[in-house]
């Protein structure tokens, strides 16, 4: 291995990470964006519902950017325009399928956030982030 190919390797591996820390934060604040409440302040108040939810939907975001940016193509340019467009498209499909289930489910998702005390039905949500993040995965794949 030379040199430069190793400084090509540590910089492609920079900018990947960027990448995902960018889209993770995209994907947190569209999550905050489309959920009743500001979901950064109910975390730092202490709404166990809230650190439930707001955790597993970035876990969810997490495995959305994890498998665009592993499937991204080889050449640096492509694979990095390949994991941010997938990785945005996956962050929307994602925060729209939450919301139907939400819906489907008749969950008061601003009155469970906002909820001082755990509920079981904070569970369900957060089950439901990381499955669909699943198959939002997948279909990247």
């Amino acid at each position: 291995m030379t040199l430069a190919t190793l400084g090509q390797g540590v910089g492609a591996i920079a900018l990947y990470a960027v990448i995902g820390l960018v889209l993770m934060l995209i994907g947190f604040y569209v999550i905050d964006w489309t959920t009743p409440g500001k979901l950064s302040k109910l975390v730092r108040d202490g709404r166990p519902n809230a650190a439930a939810v707001t955790a597993s939907g970035l876990l969810s975001v997490a495995l959305i950017v994890l498998v665009a940016i592993y499937n991204s193509p080889a050449k640096l340019s492509e694979g990095i325009v390949s994991a941010l467009v997938f990785g945005l498209i996956g962050i929307i499909v994602q925060v729209i399928a939450i919301r139907v289930f939400e819906f489907a489910m008749r969950i008061d998702i601003g009155a469970l956030l906002a909820a001082e005390k755990f509920s079981p039905v904070s569970v369900v949500v957060a089950a439901a982030h990381l499955a669909l993040g699943l198959v939002v995965a997948v279909a990247i794949s």
